[in-house]
């Protein structure tokens, strides 16, 4: 495709690898310019699908090239989960009490020592100014963009969590303390949106007569990914993303699901919308594959760039159905 094409490059889940995402950068055209030295295209815009940070080794230079991208406006960004998790970590709920809406400082909480193993990486690696900065930019972040031509979310796009979210915020991105409270609390239709928004909604294995799962990491599980980027998919099998090498409870090879039909509740996620949407969170690997990685009308972006895959992104340059001969890395990892 021609890179000097007006459009969008829409760059996967990043997680602290500023050396993937400067070459990756550079290779798509993008030059250090200006007074700021951002990143520049003279006929494109990036757009990140979230999770800068956590796990990766260079966070603050990854912050540091987002940031002088989007205030340029050069670049945008929706916000991905571990954006939203730090600025929850950070959280003092109620105020004064000690507590956070992340809950983390307590031994006896699994919870609490879960969360600080996922978020140590970016509490090492900058200062508490620098984390007060970048959380304060988080804040002015929004949950999605509709571009009109395309969308773009970190892990699903579904119009009934938009709409609560449109609704209960006024917006599309956190205005107060304690909206991001509400977020934190399950039972709120706000906790749930914004779960399916960042995270992608789930599936119920149990309730549809079928055994627990261990994942990859060893974790008992009873529900499974839903697959809604699946337009034709209405049944537990079709929906149910389980190609993780995932075994039962007692280490046998997890068995194939059945062709149950799934509520309409659940049908409700998949996306029938003939407008493009990008993503990422999902961790894929290897060349992107069609009905897993994409379709005619879905495309995720994240292929595991800090656990040995390639930073990915997409050149969107107008086209109304996915290509994915238009997927772009800088070079696949050895």
């Amino acid at each position: 495709m021609n890179s000097d094409a007006t459009g969008y490059d829409i760059i996967g889940d990043i997680h602290g690898c500023a050396t993937a995402l400067e070459e990756l950068l550079d290779a798509l055209g993008y030059r250090p310019a200006g007074a700021d030295g951002a990143y520049r295209h003279d006929h494109r815009t990036a757009i990140f699908v979230g999770d800068l940070i956590d796990r990766g080794p260079q966070q603050l230079r990854v912050l540091q090239i987002v940031q002088a991208m989007v205030d340029s406006g050069s670049a945008r960004m929706v916000l991905g989960n571990h954006e939203f998790n730090a600025m929850a970590y950070a959280t003092e709920w109620p105020a004064g009490s000690g507590k956070y809406l992340r809950p983390h400082d307590d031994p006896t909480d699994p919870r609490s020592q879960k969360n600080e193993r996922q978020h140590a990486a970016f509490l090492e690696q900058l200062s508490a100014d620098e984390r007060s900065h970048y959380l304060g930019w988080f804040w002015t972040q929004p949950l999605w963009l509709d571009l009109g031509d395309i969308r773009v979310v970190h892990a699903c796009w579904h119009d009934d969590s938009i709409a609560v979210v449109q609704r209960e915020l006024g917006g599309d991105r956190f205005t107060s303390i304690d909206q991001l409270a509400r977020v934190s609390t399950k039972g709120d239709p706000l906790y749930d949106a914004v779960e399916t928004l960042l995270k992608g909604p789930e599936i119920s294995l149990v309730d549809h007569g079928q055994q627990s799962y261990r994942d990859k990491d060893g974790h008992l599980r009873d529900r499974a990914r839903l697959s809604w980027w699946k337009s034709d998919a209405s049944t537990l099998r079709g929906l149910a993303e389980m190609g993780g090498r995932f075994t039962t409870d007692d280490g046998a090879e997890y068995p194939d699901l059945p062709d149950l039909e799934v509520t309409e509740g659940h049908r409700s996620f998949v996306y029938g919308d003939q407008v493009p949407v990008f993503y990422g969170h999902y961790w894929r690997s290897g060349d992107p594959r069609h009905l897993h990685d994409w379709t005619d009308h879905t495309a995720c972006v994240d292929f595991s760039a800090v656990k040995g895959g390639a930073l990915t992104a997409y050149r969107w340059s107008g086209e109304s159905r996915i290509q994915p001969e238009n997927y772009f890395v800088a070079a696949k990892p050895s």
